[in-house]
């Protein structure tokens, strides 16, 4: 169960209490080969320098302590490396960690470190926190610096961070975007609005999600996205446009797994027809959303319809694409979006609660998820 693909000490303080992160081998850390997790990718040269992101944690005084594994080439929602070797889910071993930032959401829920940075194409973030017990974040597209992350060309992927606690996650936020207003993420968002989007997902998930929403009293009211399932089937579409380009040269090597040779094969059929409706979804569901956020404050909603399935189910091809049903969509109109662990009340597994926010209003996501978070401790 390999979560770090290295492990090292990098720190420019010697405080022996420095908070500890992790960095997903999506970004850049000089001297420091990334590979992405690829067997295509195990010769590439080390990193001349930092990520940005990396960079700015070190400059406020984090301490690196490795890199984590993930899905190859940043291609799957699984987690599932049998190059690398597959991160723990720490919330049943049996189960899948989630792609495909899985290592970083592993070493988080395992406690091994008290943050980890990952990246969000379409839930890669989001997606594993709920798989594993953890918060993820998403920022809003663009606003945290990609410099020194792969792929180099992009429109949906993000930088974000996993944390245990809310607290640290702000904390995590103030160091890697210079822009974030730390005040406005703690303060009292009480008597904000909540728009509880009417989606498709397992009952005891939604009851999961309509029970953290009543115990976090805020006044809700029901919205519909009638663009939603729309935006998810746009969203693969120029996912696989953009990671064909980025990587469809490997699939000459002969040594990706199967899943991702397979799923970029399929990928370079992707027609400029194909990206021509994506984009005219892309626009309109944004709009969408954009207009449901003049009318509340915050959105929330599953953020898997469905606990994790298993490793033996996703080994013998059970079909997972519909896990990022509900997390894709946000890709595509590049709001933030956070995912929290609530409790299912029928299972140890916590289900993940998805925030999203106007964009650029990562600040008010995080309020409310941190004050969803102090009222289910109450209740505890």
């Amino acid at each position: 169960m390999n979560v770090f693909l290295q492990t090292f000490n990098l720190s420019a303080t010697d405080r022996a209490d420095a908070p500890t992160i992790a960095i997903k081998d999506s970004i850049d850390i000089a001297g420091y080969a990334t590979t992405a997790a690829s067997r295509a990718l195990a010769d590439a040269p080390p990193a001349s320098g930092h990520a940005e992101v990396v960079q700015r944690l070190l400059d406020a005084g984090w301490r690196i302590t490795g890199k984590t594994n993930m899905h190859e080439l940043a291609f799957g929602m699984t987690g599932i490396n049998d190059y690398c070797g597959t991160p723990l889910n720490p919330q049943d071993a049996a189960r899948i960690p989630g792609g495909s930032s899985s290592g970083s959401a592993s070493a988080v829920g395992q406690k091994l470190v008290d943050a980890a940075l990952g990246t969000d194409t379409g839930g890669s973030v989001r997606g594993p926190a709920a798989c594993c017990g953890v918060i993820g974040l998403k920022p809003t597209f663009g606003r945290v610096s990609r410099h020194g992350v792969a792929p180099r060309a992009t429109t949906l992927d993000c930088v974000g961070p996993f944390t245990r606690e809310m607290d640290t996650l702000i904390r995590v936020m103030t160091a890697i975007d210079p822009s974030f207003r730390e005040d406005d993420a703690r303060r009292d968002v009480s008597q904000l609005r909540v728009g509880v989007l009417s989606v498709d997902a397992d009952e005891d998930i939604a009851t999961a999600i309509a029970s953290a929403i009543k115990q976090a009293g805020l006044a809700t009211q029901t919205i519909e996205l009638a663009l939603l399932k729309d935006a998810f089937t746009a969203g693969i579409a120029v996912i696989n446009a953009e990671t064909s380009r980025a990587f469809g040269r490997l699939v000459e090597s002969g040594k990706l797994g199967a899943d991702v040779e397979a799923r970029l094969r399929a990928a370079a059929a992707t027609s400029a027809a194909d990206l021509d409706a994506a984009e005219r979804v892309r626009r309109a569901f944004t709009d969408e959303v954009d207009r449901a956020l003049d009318q509340v404050d915050v959105l929330v909603l599953p953020t898997l319809p469905s606990l994790p399935i298993t490793l033996e189910a996703a080994r013998a091809g059970t079909p997972v694409i519909a896990m990022s049903s509900l997390t894709r969509p946000f890709n595509l109109s590049g709001h933030p979006a956070l995912s929290l662990p609530v409790p299912t009340g029928y299972s140890t597994l916590k289900a993940g609660l998805q925030v999203i926010g106007r964009k650029n209003d990562d600040e008010t996501v995080c309020a409310v998820a941190a004050h969803i978070e102090a009222r289910l401790a109450q209740s505890v």
